[in-house]
């Protein structure tokens, strides 16, 4: 469905022209528009508050002066309206007021400051949020993307009055839809069984429920609308006096037992009837449930009392029984539910409900303002707004004291969830706080993977962006980017985290791969062969040989185990050596010398080069923390992968006393590609300032400091500074503790290396 739920304006454009055709219409008109048709909806709140509500009126009458609606009627009618029907919900004279000054904002160019100054900030933020929601988009009809849809609205109403004031406007233009041109009755009759008619059952709002879905259904279908009518009409009159008939002795029965009740008939909507004909293939005849009879009785026991006598009385239907006062609803909706055999076989249904049952069954959320009406006390509203908190709203936080109801809590009804658009208005659920990277994995991880910015509602914005309700949010991809480790910082869902780590380790895993590929190569070149065998048929018995002989499943596999140092290179090299030897290759002795003795005596494996591309596949040891320039020495640790360390570590030189076969020698490149980190420790005097005075003369020498830390004894003369700074190698190190050296403060500054 390509429907914008945005009124365009609902019934009338601004400065459209209308002649009444008579003196009668013209008077009928200035009264639905005057204050007075409002006046008698307003008997429950106190003088100041109605002068409010007068107020608002005045200034959205002016707002909308000279418009008129497709009727002919002035526009300030339909506010009106909407009013008139929160009142009886009788809701409070904030959302009465945003009721009247509804479509101020979109249709009159009054702006929210506006409003802030002439009415206050509650009002005019319930004005801003049904504005907002005006302005939402519904591109598709696809069933989930409804119900996506139906939560996103819920989820933006911070304040359920706003979904309220909403609920009233649809449901009068409902009411109003004959004026529309017919081309536009389909759309908005959809749009509102969709959307509007599931979030007003949501809320336990019975009564507008009905009337939006048969309103619906009679501009949707209005010859299948018209027909069913007749029906039921026909229906109705055949079977009157059986109704009237089972009234009078369920009266007479429950008036012998003396219990008090108050005996309503009800009839099924022409909507349920069509859809249960629909769903389940019947004809009209064979729908027998249209009538049914709602027993009100004082308390929960009686209830139960009632449906014993009833069952007594007439035949149950068996399967037909339902306790919702044991289980609620997700509404929070209560009844026992029972369909009896009546005379001349006719089912009816009977509803056992308490009055406050009632109220909440008829009115749902809006049963808050009921019950408090009704109740001077405030005892039964403090306990239903309690109720409604728990149960209906699903809210994490509750309280108790209905009199702050709206001063403490924003009623979210979704607090978990965010629903934000792609570009494309499809709708994504995403859990609160997430960023635009969970929205990027959660569209597809190559999308994530490649994520390289990334724009919210057209504006570019940082990857850690926290996503609102209703954002539109578009994600800018580059095929050379690639995953930050830095990202698993702020993202929240378990997928985006997921995504990422699998990424890296993958990327840790096939850069092992190929430094374990190196070094098995650089060891076999110590056996007297120049290179690997390749992986061809000729070759591959002694792969196979080779991976059982190591246990390895391919030979990806031992490459990257080699690369992480749970294989030693050598003894790999050693066996492959046998195996090719077994198949007629020789080794070459001039290579074999060359190889195994121009390396140090300690060292019992190849040597690599390092420029500092290798990421993950090679760690800098954090104890000596090596720059280019240092003297270094490889340590091939179990599952580690290559650890670098000075060759004077004390750490490497206890290792290498027990674990000589895992070294290798390695060496700088002539042109290393990044900064690497090294420890700096600064005596200073104590004093003000110092650490800043330190930091300048650091940044002088174009030494970046990655982490600072500093003694505890803040009261002593001398204080040591340790640093970690990112430097190019050792010149660049010596001209920053140069720098440091000159500073008045400082006493000592060196590198900081392992002891003995």
């Amino acid at each position: 469905m390509n429907a914008v739920l945005k009124k365009s304006p609902p019934h009338g454009s601004p400065g459209t022209s209308a002649h009444p055709s008579s003196a009668g219409a013209a008077a009928a008109n200035a009264a639905a528009a005057s204050f007075a048709a409002l006046t008698d909806s307003l008997d429950y709140l106190d003088a100041p508050s109605i002068e409010l509500v007068r107020q608002a009126y005045r200034y959205a009458d002016a707002a909308h002066l000279g418009q008129l609606r497709n009727s002919g009627e002035p526009y300030i009618t339909h506010p009106i309206a909407v009013a008139a029907q929160c009142a009886t919900w009788k809701l409070d004279a904030q959302a009465l007021m945003a009721a009247l000054l509804h479509d101020a904002m979109e249709d009159c160019g009054v702006t929210k400051s506006d409003l802030i100054d002439r009415f206050g900030s509650p009002v005019a933020e319930l004005v801003d949020g049904l504005t907002k929601l005006d302005k939402l988009q519904f591109d598709t009809r696809e069933e989930n993307q409804a119900e996506s849809f139906r939560k996103m609205l819920l989820a933006m109403a911070r304040d359920v009055r706003v979904i309220l004031i909403k609920l009233a406007d649809r449901t009068h233009n409902m009411r109003t839809l004959a004026d529309m041109p017919r081309s536009k009755w389909g759309r908005i009759s959809s749009e509102t069984l969709e959307i509007y008619a599931p979030i007003a059952h949501r809320l336990g709002l019975n009564q507008t429920y009905r009337e939006l879905q048969d309103l619906s259904f009679r501009h949707l279908h209005p010859w299948r609308h018209a027909t069913l009518s007749k029906a039921i009409q026909k229906s109705r009159n055949r079977r009157r006096d059986l109704v009237q008939k089972v009234q009078l002795d369920v009266d007479n029965v429950f008036a012998k037992m003396g219990m008090k009740v108050r005996l309503a008939g009800r009839e099924k909507t022409l909507y349920a009837i069509y859809q249960k004909m629909e769903q389940k293939h019947l004809s009209f005849a064979q729908v027998t449930d249209i009538y049914g009879f709602r027993v009100i009785v004082p308390t929960v026991t009686d209830c139960y009392t009632a449906l014993g006598i009833l069952h007594q009385m007439y035949k149950p239907v068996p399967g037909k029984f339902k306790d919702h006062i044991a289980i609620a609803k997700l509404n929070g909706y209560q009844s026992l539910h029972t369909t009896l055999v009546g005379p001349s076989g006719v089912n009816i249904e009977f509803q056992m409900r308490t009055e406050e049952m009632h109220i909440i069954a008829e009115a749902g959320v809006a049963a808050h303002w009921l019950y408090k009406a009704q109740d001077t006390e405030g005892k039964a509203a403090e306990r239903l707004g309690t109720k409604w908190l728990q149960s209906l709203l699903d809210i994490q936080n509750e309280t108790r004291d209905a009199a702050e109801f709206w001063d403490h809590v924003k009623v979210d009804l979704f607090p978990d969830a965010v629903y934000v658009f792609t570009p494309k208005s499809q709708i994504m659920a995403l859990p609160r706080g997430a960023t635009v990277v969970d929205f990027a994995y959660a569209i597809h991880s190559n999308i994530g993977n490649s994520t390289a910015a990334a724009k919210i509602n057209n504006e570019q914005v940082p990857l850690r962006t926290e996503l609102k309700n209703g954002d539109v949010v578009e994600i800018i991809t580059t095929p050379a980017a690639t995953p930050n480790p830095a990202w698993l910082g702020f993202v929240r869902t378990g997928r985006a985290r997921s995504k990422i780590r699998n990424y890296l380790k993958t990327l840790a895993h096939s850069e092992s791969e190929g430094l374990g590929e190196k070094l098995l190569a650089q060891a076999l070149r110590a056996e007297g062969l120049e290179q690997l065998p390749p992986t061809n048929n000729e070759n591959q018995p002694i792969w196979d040989k080779l991976l059982r002989f190591t246990g390895s499943r391919t030979r990806s596999e031992l490459m990257t185990d080699i690369g992480l140092g749970k294989r030693i290179a050598s003894i790999v090299a050693k066996r492959l050596m046998v195996l090719m030897a077994e198949h007629g290759h020789r080794p070459n002795a001039l290579l074999m010398t060359r190889e195994r003795y121009t390396s140090h005596e300690t060292v019992s494996q190849g040597g690599l080069t390092l420029d500092g591309s290798e990421s993950a596949s090679v760690q800098y040891a954090h104890c000596c923390r090596p720059i280019p320039g240092d003297a270094i020495i490889g340590y091939l640790g179990r599952g580690e992968g290559l650890v670098v360390h000075v060759s004077r570590c004390v750490v490497a030189q206890r290792l290498q006393h027990k674990d000589s076969e895992r070294f290798i020698a390695v060496d700088w490149a002539d042109e290393p590609t990044r900064l690497f980190e090294t420890g700096v420790v600064v005596t200073v005097s104590n004093g003000k300032g110092v650490l800043a005075q330190v930091a300048v003369e650091l940044a002088n020498a174009e030494a970046d400091i990655t982490h600072v830390d500093m003694d505890d004894e803040v009261a002593m003369d001398t204080i040591d500074l340790r640093f970690v700074v990112a430097v190019r190698d050792q010149a660049h190190l010596e001209t920053a503790l140069r720098n440091l050296r000159r500073a008045p403060s400082v006493l000592r500054a060196s590198r900081i290396l392992p002891s003995e």
